[in-house]
C-alpha cells in the first residue's frame, strides 16, 4: 500500500506517517522545507521517502504525482498560518491568502493526483474543528475549512469508487500555536484542556489513528470525522 501525505513532514501529517509506516505502508511524505523533511524521512526509517514542493504549486504538485506512478492513498494536510481575527479587521489579502494556504492547495492536490490514484483507494483531507464552532475571531478560518469539508460527500459521489473523507481536529498541540510564544501557548492549551471533556488537549498521534481508520476501511466515503476531545458538547 502506497501512501502520500502532503505535509506530511510535521505535525499531525509526520504522525500519521509514522502510523501508517509501522503499520506497513510504503509512505511518501512532501513538504516546502527540505529541512523538516530531512528531519521526517529520519524518524520514518526505510518505509519513507520524501520531497520538497510546494502544495500550492500544482504544475510541481502534478510533477510530483506522475513521477510516482500509482498511488493507493492521498491524505492533505497542508495548514497555512493567518486567517484567526475578527471580522472588522479582515483584509481582502488576509481573506485570499487564507484561501490559498488551504482551501486551494487541497482541492487541486487531489485534482493533482487523480490520473495515478488506485480506484480502490482514498483521498483524506485534514481540515480543523473551527469549521463548525461558534467563536468570536475565526470566522475566515470557519469559512476555509467549513469550503473543504463542504466538498467532502459531492467529491465522494463524483470520483467514486476512490472514496474521500475528511478529518476535522480540534485543539491539537503541534507548532502551528508557535507563533504566539511559549508562555501564551502554554496558557492556551492549559486553559484549553481544563474546557474540554477529556481534560487534555489534542496529539498528532490522536488524529493520525482517525486518519488511519478513514484510510484503511474500505466501508467508509464521505463523511468528516471530528477529533476534538468532546469541545463540540460545550455550551
Amino acid at each position: 500500500m502506497r501512501v502520500v501525505i502532503v505535509g506530511g513532514t510535521s505535525g499531525i501529517g509526520l504522525a500519521a506517517a509514522a502510523r501508517l509506516a509501522a503499520g506497513g505502508a510504503e509512505v511518501v511524505v512532501a513538504g516546502r522545507s527540505e529541512e523538516r523533511l530531512r528531519s521526517a524521512l529520519k524518524q520514518l526509517g526505510d518505509q519513507a521517502r520524501g520531497e520538497v514542493v510546494d502544495a500550492r504549486d500544482t504544475g510541481a504538485m502534478r510533477a510530483l504525482f506522475e513521477g510516482l506512478g500509482t498511488v493507493d492513498h492521498l491524505i492533505v494536510t497542508v495548514t497555512g498560518r493567518g486567517g484567526a481575527g475578527p471580522l472588522s479587521s479582515l483584509t481582502g489579502d488576509g481573506l485570499t491568502e487564507a484561501v490559498r494556504n488551504k482551501l486551494v492547495p487541497h482541492l487541486l492536490t487531489a485534482q493533482a493526483a487523480l490520473d495515478v490514484l488506485n480506484p480502490e483507494g482514498s483521498i483524506t483531507f485534514v481540515t480543523a474543528a473551527s469549521a463548525g464552532a461558534a467563536l468570536p475571531g475565526i470566522a475566515t478560518l470557519a469559512a476555509v475549512n467549513g469550503a473543504i469539508e463542504a466538498a467532502v460527500p459531492g467529491l465522494a459521489v463524483e470520483l467514486a469508487p476512490i472514496r474521500v473523507n475528511a478529518v476535522s481536529p480540534g485543539v491539537i498541540d503541534t507548532d502551528w500555536w508557535s507563533e504566539i510564544g511559549d508562555e501564551a501557548r502554554a496558557a492556551f492549551m492549559e486553559g484549553a484542556a481544563e474546557s474540554l471533556p477529556v481534560r487534555r488537549v489534542g496529539r498528532p498521534e490522536d488524529v493520525a489513528a482517525t486518519i488511519e481508520y478513514v484510510v484503511r476501511n474500505a466501508y467508509t466515503t464521505g463523511i468528516v470525522l471530528t477529533v476534538d476531545g468532546g469541545a463540540r458538547l460545550k455550551a
